[in-house]
């Protein structure tokens, strides 16, 4: 009797882990596709096949919850928008609209709702992700600038390659992607001088 004792405790804690691992994975799938405010536990809970108590067992809290789903998101978009080598501007491009045709609409409803606690967080990280990634793959052109040359022309290729440069070209303008993602290469070499 006792020797299945450590058997049974194994499978418990693997089960948990399982659950705990669907319960994150509904979080990060949520998250994903609609704002934070707009989801409820009960959505992750559903989609998980458990109840909103075993979410609350697993995590504590709803905010707890998404601070760990927030980390798993901004870990699979650092991989994806990592793509690019350094200096290959047709490639951040690309991988700037790949990201925005993913998530372009919810980091813009986002946007729209700075403004609440739970939505703050999301936006500031992001804001400092997307600078550091075009500081990171432009870094090569960047060398030839003064440091306040720098400064000055990151900003511009920043704005460039912002989210709200793809919706004005994606959504209201309505350009096929080919087409938009030449006219922010266009924008980004004409700034640093290889047009």
């Amino acid at each position: 009797m006792k020797a299945a004792r450590p058997y049974t405790m194994r499978a418990r804690a693997a089960s948990a882990e399982s659950t705990r691992s669907r319960v994150l994975e509904a979080a990060v799938q949520q998250l994903k596709g609609r704002l934070r405010s707009d989801i409820r536990l009960n959505d992750v809970a559903s989609q998980a096949g458990v109840t909103v108590q075993t979410v609350l067992r697993l995590f504590g809290s709803k905010a707890e919850l998404f601070r760990h789903a927030l980390d798993e998101v901004l870990e699979e978009m650092r991989g994806d928008l990592e793509q690019a080598e350094p200096g290959n501007v047709t490639e951040a491009v690309r991988t700037w609209f790949d990201h925005y045709e993913q998530f372009g609409d919810v980091v813009i409803a986002n946007l729209m709702e700075e403004h609440d606690p739970a939505v703050a967080p999301i936006v500031r990280i992001g804001r400092e992700l997307h600078r550091e990634r075009v500081q990171t793959v432009l870094e090569p052109q960047l060398r030839q600038f003064s440091a306040d040359e720098r400064e000055r022309v990151t900003d511009a290729l920043v704005c460039m390659s912002d989210v709200y440069t793809w919706k004005l070209l994606r959504r209201d303008m309505q350009r096929p992607r080919p087409d938009a993602e030449a006219t922010v290469e266009l924008m980004i070499n004409s700034v640093l001088g290889d047009s």
